[in-house]
């Protein structure tokens, strides 16, 4: 038996190689767009993929069923429900997909989207009725269930989906044994979910007994608790559940146009015609130098969740990054179907020496100088960039909150003379953030380094949620 998980730490997201090493029949569930790694699994095992399934049409990343598709022959299997522009096996209740001794069957659990299904997984050898595991995609993950909310845009409301939610927990995947293994298609860190674990496998049985979705209650109860504080969605959340269900280009296609080497007079041009910069390097590189007008989204760290929620998927993308990290940031972006790529900066910020004209900085502070400066008669502002509950657990005294994915139409709320010293957790967004209100015409903006995480470090007063 194979049963591989494969997990993309930047987008929380875990795809599965299951099957049969003796049949040489395998498949994919829920592959991530880049398939490479898939395909040298099967040749390094000796199986063949012919089936490629989703568990249902993804929102936060683009799945890799064409890519499979076009790369292996398979088959694209979705549930019932779905409706898609390419052509796939619909899997209804019960459906069953034989993989040599290995045996699929499916399990049609809406609630996250109307579409989606979870896929038992039976070795035969041992039984034919107990499941080894279970691949739940976004129905029930380590330690939460599926946000219900992601579907008002198709005209479902999230009170309706958290209906069927409920009952595809407790009428189906609670009847499994309490051995059965969880495998679900995300973890710590996914916007797909609230609590999710850092862990990316469980038992049926640790999640009755301490998933707090699963605990004994109400339908009633369920939807209230479902449908209530819910982090807000990415923006590009309902464009890629849109492309998953398209007919669309490859990854490898998208590649070949994306990665073009861009001489800097041809940059300008292109920036000065609306194209977006996007400096692809860390916080600090960024900080020191860089070209005027680009927005810092370092590969570090987030980089495709903030690329998707900041950047316009209409306009070009020109990226500027340290000399061969072109390929990762493209295919980064084609993960979540930011294919608007137009080229690089050919040789990074090489390109330009000499022209210090086209060159910006951005000021940073030590929390020890920070906390100086606070102490004067005319302290500068404290802009926090974090969410609304990383805010109110804990902040800075002083600082306004602004998330930074609402920053750009809410610069007018924020003091437009003096300094001001703008932060979040680590550094990284207040990079960005930084980027653009300098963009805005704030020049006197100061990056808190560290973030506040630094300042809490060294031991600096914070003001801490009552309680």
């Amino acid at each position: 038996m194979i049963l591989k998980q494969y997990y993309l730490g930047c987008l929380a997201h875990a795809s599965y190689l299951v099957g049969d090493e003796e049949a040489k029949s395998a498949a994919v569930v829920d592959p991530q767009r880049d398939v490479d790694q898939y395909l040298r699994d099967a040749e390094r095992l000796g199986v063949r993929i012919g089936h490629v399934l989703l568990t249902h049409f993804h929102a936060d990343f683009l799945a890799g069923h064409l890519e499979l598709r076009e790369r292996t022959g398979a088959r694209i299997y979705l549930g019932a429900a779905a409706e898609a522009e390419f052509e796939f096996t619909p899997m209804h209740d019960g459906g069953t997909l034989p993989l040599g001794r290995i045996l699929l069957k499916f399990m049609e659990t809406p609630g996250h989207t109307p579409e989606g299904v979870s896929i038992a997984v039976f070795d035969l050898g041992v039984s034919e009725v107990a499941p080894h595991a279970v691949l739940t995609g976004d129905t029930l993950f380590v330690g939460d269930v599926g946000r219900p909310d992601l579907m008002a845009s198709v005209g479902l409301s999230a009170a309706e989906l958290a209906g069927r939610l409920y009952r595809s927990l407790r009428d189906k995947l609670l009847t499994l044994p309490d051995a059965t293994l969880v495998y679900p298609a995300h973890g710590a860190g996914s916007m797909c979910g609230r609590q999710l674990s850092t862990e990316t496998v469980s038992t049926i049985g640790d999640q009755r007994r301490f998933n707090y979705a699963l605990q004994p209650m109400s339908e009633e109860e369920f939807v209230r608790m479902m449908t209530a504080d819910q982090p807000e969605a990415p923006r590009y959340f309902s464009h890629a559940a849109r492309l998953n269900r398209s007919e669309r280009a490859t990854l490898d296609e998208s590649l070949a146009r994306m990665l073009r080497p861009l001489l800097l007079d041809e940059v300008l041009r292109m920036a000065a015609d609306g194209a977006q910069l996007l400096d692809v390097r860390g916080a600090a590189s960024h900080a020191a130098s860089h070209l005027r007008g680009a927005i810092n989204i370092g590969l570090d760290g987030k980089f495709a969740t903030w690329a998707g929620s900041l950047l316009d998927r209409e306009r070009p993308i020109i990226l500027i990054g340290d000399p061969g990290t072109e390929p990762e940031g493209a295919t980064r972006l084609g993960r979540i179907g930011l294919d608007r790529v137009a080229g690089y900066l050919e040789t990074g910020m090489l390109a330009l020496r000499g022209r210090d004209d086209l060159l910006e900085q951005i000021a940073r502070i030590d929390p020890s100088a920070l906390q100086e400066r606070l102490g004067r008669s005319d302290p500068p502002a404290l802009l926090d960039v974090r969410n609304a509950r990383e805010w109110e657990e804990a902040r800075i005294e002083g600082s306004v909150n602004v998330p930074l994915a609402h920053l750009e139409r809410r610069i007018a709320e924020l003091p437009s003379d003096g300094a001001l010293v703008v932060y979040c957790a680590t550094g990284y967004r207040s990079s960005t953030a930084a980027g653009i209100l300098q963009r805005h015409g704030r020049s006197a903006v100061l990056d808190l380094a560290g973030g506040f995480s630094a300042w809490q470090a060294g031991g600096h007063p914070a003001a801490l949620a009552a309680g």
